[in-house]
C-alpha cells in the first residue's frame, strides 16, 4: 500500500470531500449544504459589542492611507451597502473586509460626519 506524502493530517482539518455529501466543513463536520457553523456565524456577526471607531491607518499598505470602520452591529448584506454609499460620498474606492469597512483615503472627519447623519454613534480612534 503507498502513502500519500501530501495528504493532510487529520488534526489539519480532517475530511475535506466525501463522495456521500460532497465538500466537507472543517469545523462542523458536515456537508457544506447541511452546515451549521455559517449561521452560527451569521447570527453572532451583528453583535458588535462596543462603540463605533473611525480610524486612518497607512501601516503595511505602502504607504497609501486608508480610513477605517469598526464596530458597527450590522449583518454582512449590511456593511456592504454602507460601505458602498460612504466611499461614494467620499469619491473613492475601497472594501469590506472581516466587518470593518475600509475607505481608500483619509476621509475619516467626513466618514464621521456621514455616520452621524445616518444616527450612528462613532468616535475618532487613533492620532
Amino acid at each position: 500500500m503507498r502513502r500519500n506524502t501530501l495528504a493532510r493530517p487529520a488534526a489539519a482539518g480532517g475530511l475535506v470531500y466525501s463522495t456521500e455529501g460532497g465538500r466537507m466543513c472543517p469545523q462542523c463536520r458536515r456537508p457544506v449544504a447541511a452546515c451549521t457553523c455559517a449561521a452560527q456565524r451569521a447570527a453572532a456577526a451583528p453583535a458588535g459589542g462596543g462603540a463605533v471607531r473611525v480610524s486612518r491607518e497607512s501601516k503595511g499598505r505602502g504607504g497609501k492611507t486608508v480610513t477605517q470602520v469598526r464596530g458597527l452591529p450590522l449583518a454582512e448584506a449590511e456593511l456592504q451597502a454602507l460601505g458602498k454609499a460612504l466611499r461614494a460620498q467620499c469619491g473613492s474606492g475601497g472594501t469590506v473586509k472581516d466587518g470593518v469597512i475600509e475607505v481608500q483615503g483619509d476621509h475619516v472627519e467626513r466618514v464621521l460626519a456621514l455616520l452621524a447623519a445616518r444616527g450612528v454613534a462613532a468616535k475618532r480612534a487613533g492620532g
